[in-house]
């Protein structure tokens, strides 16, 4: 299973809300993530929330070619 510290990646509005909320958060909900910082990526990618991010299939490609790199291991 899967766990992660919520106080590490969100600001701390959000780290005690529920899962369903977070995703729906603005992106700003992300820590280090501004407000302006969501307007750019709402005007670049359409990405609104924090599952839209999840879901940006730019940002899932990255991740898959980071996987591959064994050479950073």
């Amino acid at each position: 299973m899967a766990s992660i510290d919520l106080d590490k990646v969100l600001d701390k509005a959000w780290a005690e809300k529920s899962l369903p909320e977070i995703l729906a958060a603005p992106v700003s909900a992300l820590k280090g993530v501004s407000d302006r910082d969501g307007e750019l990526l709402d005007e670049a990618f359409g990405v609104k929330t924090v599952s839209d991010l999840a879901g940006l299939k730019y940002a899932r490609w990255a991740q898959a070619l980071a996987a591959l790199d064994t050479s950073a291991k």
